[in-house]
């Protein structure tokens, strides 16, 4: 037998839900729950409440009216579907039911799983990080458009393209949108233009449909194939509320095919408008200037330099008179200063040359051998001597030698 408990340790009937209460959606705060529709009641309210069932068990449903507004099919009783939610407890009954946030048809449901499943590996391995996204040129020479050759996409593309800018040389590579294979071409047929290197931008996409329909699109043969090009890839893929793994994965994602053939050029009209201001613009640039340049002109025709032109030309004349003349006396005084120092330089060579000495009654004796003699000690007795005078030479013999006394 159980021991009576203690009063602070024994928990109330809320206490307890409220705690299964947090477990429960602590532990199954995001869940997908398979099963088949039964005791479906519409409240007035706009609220929907059901069960899910399979064979063996039962679990109660809630969707409110701002969820269930979401939901495009009919639901019915027996209906099987995948319901995405959380668990809860209702206080009130003492029970658990999943709150539905989101609801597909059993088949769509399963689609859904596989696309949530590969979304979340794909951007784990950073196949959607903003950094690897491309951007998209501004005046494409060549278009790439992979997609159906038979569907309404290429024919609204090809128009639009035809219409915003003509410039533009499309090539279509022809690929299955949907069906067993057509992911395959689509990842080729990527390939296959990047090979070429003949494209600027590709658009890979197709009109609306099922999300079995554009399933192609969430293949990840395709996904990677998106990523690993190195021409930017727009995603056209469906209506505007459509999403693919491929709208995550490209460089750039448009609503529509017809959203991506208005991104992907410029629009002629636009530019047109844009040159045509431009060319006003470079007008009016024009004749400011030839304005301004017309006004210094006109400046510097009348200006006194213009005026007066022959009158500076006479005083530069009479200018260069008075630069001649200075020139000329500053010359003269230089060949006087120089035929002064001359004079000079010839009376000093006058005075040192030996033929002057000589017309002063000196002489210069010289030996046999043309050496000047200045000393008794450098003859001797019966030499012959030459004895050079101012008007002539005269040749001697030495008899006597009377050297002077100390």
């Amino acid at each position: 037998m159980a021991q009576p408990p203690e009063l602070n340790t024994t928990l109330s009937v809320s206490q307890i839900t409220g705690h299964i209460q947090h477990r429960l959606e602590q532990d199954f705060s995001s869940v997908w729950v398979k099963g088949e529709i039964s005791n479906l009641t519409r409240h007035s309210s706009g609220h929907w409440y059901f069960s899910l069932k399979d064979s063996g068990a039962q679990l109660g449903a809630v969707m409110f009216r701002r969820q269930n507004q979401a939901v495009r099919f009919e639901i019915t009783h027996g209906m099987e579907i995948t319901a995405h939610g959380r668990i809860s407890v209702y206080p009130p009954q003492g029970r658990y039911q999943l709150i539905v946030d989101q609801m597909l048809p059993a088949g769509q449901g399963d689609l859904h799983l596989a696309f949530e499943a590969l979304r979340k590996k794909l951007q784990t391995d950073g196949l959607f990080d903003p950094s690897r996204k491309l951007p998209l040129p501004s005046y494409p020479e060549r278009i790439g458009i992979i997609t159906s050759p038979t569907g309404a996409a290429i024919r609204d593309m090809i128009n639009i393209l035809s219409r915003r800018y003509p410039l533009a040389e499309l090539q279509l590579l022809p690929v299955r949108v949907q069906g067993d294979g057509a992911a395959a071409e689509i990842a080729k047929a990527i390939e296959v233009f990047n090979d070429r290197h003949d494209c600027q931008v590709l658009i890979v996409g197709r009109g609306g449909g099922s999300l079995e329909d554009l399933w192609a699109f969430n293949e990840e043969i395709v996904v990677r194939a998106i990523a690993d090009s190195n021409i930017p890839v727009i995603s056209a893929v469906g209506h505007e509320t459509d999403t693919t793994i491929s709208d995550f994965v490209a460089d750039h994602r448009a609503p529509t095919p017809s959203a991506a053939a208005e991104l992907v050029v410029p629009d002629r009209l636009e530019l047109e408008t844009r040159l045509i201001e431009l060319g006003n613009s470079l007008r009016k640039n024009i004749l400011y200037r030839v304005k301004r340049y017309e006004d210094q002109l006109k400046a510097i025709q009348g200006s006194y330099a213009l005026k007066r032109s022959v009158l500076m030309v006479d005083q530069m004349m009479q200018k260069l008179d008075q630069l001649q003349l200075h020139s000329l006396r500053a010359t003269r005084e230089k060949i006087s200063l120089a035929q002064g120092k001359l004079a000079g330089l010839e009376q000093q060579v006058s005075a040192l040359n030996p033929l002057s000495i000589l017309a002063r009654g000196y002489s210069v004796v010289t030996g046999a051998d043309g050496g000047i003699i200045r000393s008794v000690n450098q003859i001797e007795i019966g030499d012959q001597v030459q004895v050079r005078l101012n008007d002539g030479d005269i040749e001697a013999n030495i008899d006597k030698i009377h050297p002077l006394k100390k």
